[in-house]
């Protein structure tokens, strides 16, 4: 409710105006009865021909003005309903944002489809009681205020009427609230899993589980189906109501109205009055109705929305970091200063140290403790990581996401020219001051480019793209291969040139051949800064500086990728693919083994 009562505060004025509007129309609706009534008493009964034409004419413009009223009430209420849904979607993004590496980990990809998708939509409805629901009370005093003027009997009826009618429907409200938490819960979860399964699609039928996966999701739509029933069930049973009760409600007042008519107590005139008063009054019990199943709904979706803003991201900030997500300073006294050069990286969790200035293979036989390394020693999470021995923590982020790179071989690509994705964030040239120096400086860029590219062996990407590198790409780059795909990331993330470039599984996706000259020229582009290739292949770790195994957790041995092979036998194992027999040593030079 705090959310909902912030969007309200967010557009006051405009609320303002479309509770004047929506009370202005509500009211109005009450006047026409009393026109007709006027009509009926004063002209037919009395045979006054003029007066039924002035009180006939007041019944037009009535009508008009009515009309213009609704129209601006739908009006303004549309642009509180837009206005809503705009800031919610503003608020929501900058929580994604601010949130970062850490959203996978917090917070499932469907329950941010479903948020991103619906509630939004729902929260905003809600906003209607701003304006109609408003109306709707007063226009219900001021039907009952001119009732007691007829007849007291009638205001009571009226006055003890419609609260009976919200009681009825008061159960169904909070089933449906129940029902409705528990079925967007379970959409959540479904749409999660579906993004998953697709994602992971054709790694799925690489392995042959797409027919497993097809059915477990399958089931859990039966699932999520059953549950909709349940909702859809209990909606059905509030809309009947909301037509059926005051339906009901309108008969009894009706009856009584006329026996009064007949005994009389009220004039013909005041009988039609009375209808018209009550058939009026179903309109804003109609939208108190409405109003209080969107409010059902929204508190649904405002609740996921307030769940999703409440996500903090991990404590990667360190002591004193500022809610939310501000980063620390590091002149704060008391702060850890980042080392002033390339330094040692040592994980306490696994026990590796990863030396400055070397390229250090890590050959994990868990692919998920490979990442979870990559996440501590590119803090990522909270860890002891210690970065020349300053805890890793302490350090302002700004500064370790501009000197540590993590690189995965599964990264998002954003549409956009080749060049463009290439480039890094802030790499482009200023295009309101054009000159000789940006120039030069937009070819040393694309000869850095083009380097970058040719680390990755990533040269025929661009010779087969028809502008080269201002060839657009869409999203995801799904014209692409997944092995151009993966070049592409690689050559990205050598392009930044960081102080210390950590690679997951960079050549997943290559060929042995490709493999073998991405891993001779990582090795001579990197030398002298500190990199860390999380791999199993045989290629690149040849080419590392030092080779750390990382087993069960810990790692348990470190060398040369031919001194593991020679004493490590489950080293072996696990980085000896493509080989009859495991147990046969692998050549010091397998590129040239390639050959």
């Amino acid at each position: 409710m705090r959310y909902l009562w912030w969007l309200i505060r967010c557009q006051p004025w405009r609320v303002l105006r479309g509770s004047l509007l929506g009370t202005t129309w509500m009211i109005g609706l009450s006047a026409r009865p009393y026109l007709i009534a006027r009509a009926v008493d004063d002209g037919l009964r009395a045979g006054d021909d003029r007066a039924l034409a002035l009180w006939v004419a007041a019944i037009i413009v009535a009508g008009l003005a009515l009309s213009y009223v609704g129209t601006m009430r739908h009006r303004t209420m549309t642009f509180i309903r837009e206005d809503a849904k705009a800031r919610s979607a503003e608020v929501l993004l900058r929580q994604l944002s601010r949130i970062g590496a850490a959203l996978p980990r917090r917070v499932a990809a469907g329950e941010v489809a479903t948020v991103g998708g619906s509630d939004i939509n729902w929260t905003a409805e809600v906003l209607t009681l701003s304006g109609p629901g408003v109306g709707a009370v007063i226009a219900y005093g001021v039907i009952a205020v001119v009732l007691w003027s007829i007849s007291p009997m009638l205001a009571l009826c009226v006055l003890v009427g419609v609260p009976v009618v919200g009681l009825a429907v008061g159960p169904l409200l909070r089933r449906l609230e129940r029902a409705e938490s528990v079925y967007r819960d379970q959409q959540g979860a479904l749409t999660a899993r579906s993004g998953d399964i697709v994602a992971g699609l054709r790694v799925l039928a690489g392995v042959g589980g797409r027919d497993l996966f097809a059915r477990r999701y399958a089931a859990r739509s039966q699932d999520l189906r059953a549950e909709g029933y349940r909702v859809g069930a209990v909606n059905s049973w509030i809309d009947a109501a909301t037509v059926a009760i005051p339906g009901l409600f309108l008969a009894a007042v009706v009856w009584l109205t006329a026996r009064m008519a007949v005994s009389g107590d009220v004039t013909i005139g005041e009988l039609v009055a009375v209808y018209g008063y009550v058939a009026t009054l179903i309109v804003p019990v109609w939208f108190l109705m409405e109003g209080s199943y969107q409010l059902i709904r929204g508190r649904v979706a405002a609740r996921r929305i307030s769940d999703l803003l409440n996500v903090s991201p991990d404590d990667v900030g360190g002591p004193g970091r500022r809610w939310p997500g501000t980063v620390p300073d590091a002149r704060r006294p008391g702060a850890p200063a980042a080392p002033a050069g390339p330094t040692d990286l040592h994980d306490p969790v696994t026990g590796l140290t990863v030396r400055a200035g070397r390229l250090t293979g890590v050959a994990a036989d868990d692919p998920a403790a490979g990442v979870a390394l990559a996440d501590r020693l590119g803090r990522y999470v909270v860890s002891a990581t210690t970065w020349g021995g300053v805890p890793l923590t302490g350090v302002a982020l700004d500064e370790v996401r501009a000197r540590i790179v993590v690189a995965d071989h599964d990264s998002y690509l954003f549409a956009g020219t080749l060049r463009d994705i290439l480039r890094p964030p802030g790499g482009e040239d200023d295009a309101d001051a054009v000159g000789e120096d940006d120039a030069d400086a937009g070819g040393e860029d694309d000869d850095r480019i083009r380097a970058a590219l040719r680390v990755a062996s990533a040269e025929d990407v661009v010779d087969a793209l028809p502008a080269g590198l201002d060839t657009p790409i869409d999203a995801r780059a799904r014209t692409l291969s997944g092995g151009q795909r993966q070049r592409v990331r690689l050559a990205r993330a050598l392009h930044t040139e960081p102080e210390v470039l950590i690679l997951i599984d960079p050549t997943s996706a290559v060929d042995a051949h490709t493999e073998a000259r991405i891993a001779e020229r990582l090795h001579a582009a990197r030398a002298g800064r500190t990199t860390v290739v999380i791999t199993t292949s045989p290629l690149l770790l040849g080419r590392a500086d030092q080779v750390a195994h990382l087993s069960a957790g810990r790692i348990t041995a470190t060398g040369s990728h031919a001194d593991l092979l020679d004493h490590d036998v489950d080293y072996r194992h696990l980085v000896a693919r493509g080989s009859e027999d495991p147990d046969i040593e692998q050549p010091a030079d397998t590129e040239e083994a390639y050959r």
